[in-house]
């Protein structure tokens, strides 16, 4: 019994060490070595950090490209989804809000014309980009409220769009913080 119980302690010590010490220096390490040094890669404007690259944030005004809905109002201290299912009422009626206020703010547009990122939130509820479609389809919104032409817009959208890592992994998306400060800078 004594001999198993030695044992036994030894490989806890051993494993407390590893996965409590070693370990979590490793992982700390590593964020170093990545852009942003483990902080997140922080997006500036005028000299001014704005955001965060990968965290989502509020875009609610007409004269910007809005964010994807967040289940957890953008708050980057805890991400999550709201956990209910696609026949739930309560989020059904959520959705169906999202889409009320959409069209509202968009004359013009469709309700199925909308992209399905514009009024479900995402998985972690932080998510940065949304869709090129979620971003062409509130071109003449933008564009009406800042009296510039369409096709100028459009040509924004187009240079912000991010392509597949090597054309195969992941869809094709828009980081809406970026494209907003493009937006700001355009004349």
């Amino acid at each position: 019994m004594k001999k198993y119980l030695l044992i036994s302690l030894k490989l806890t010590l051993v494993l407390l060490v590893l996965c409590s010490v070693l370990y979590p220096l490793l992982i700390a390490a590593i964020g170093k070595l990545t852009p942003g040094g483990g902080k997140g890669k922080t997006v500036s404007a005028n000299g001014k950090v704005v955001g965060y690259e990968l965290l989502g944030q509020k875009f609610t005004d007409d004269k910007y490209f809005w964010s994807r809905p967040s289940a957890v109002d953008y708050n980057a201290a805890g991400s999550g989804g709201s956990n209910k299912g696609p026949t739930n009422p309560d989020y059904l009626k959520q959705v169906q809000d999202r889409i009320d206020t959409f069209l509202v703010h968009n004359p013009g547009v469709k309700k199925e014309e909308i992209p399905a990122d514009l009024v479900t939130a995402s998985g972690s509820g932080e998510d940065p980009d949304i869709s090129p479609a979620a971003a062409y389809v509130q071109v003449k919104r933008i564009a009406a409220v800042r009296k510039i032409s369409e096709e100028k817009i459009k040509e924004l959208v187009d240079k912000h769009v991010d392509k597949p890592l090597l054309g195969l992994m992941g869809p094709e998306k828009v980081n809406v913080l970026k494209l907003n400060i493009a937006l700001d800078e355009l004349k």
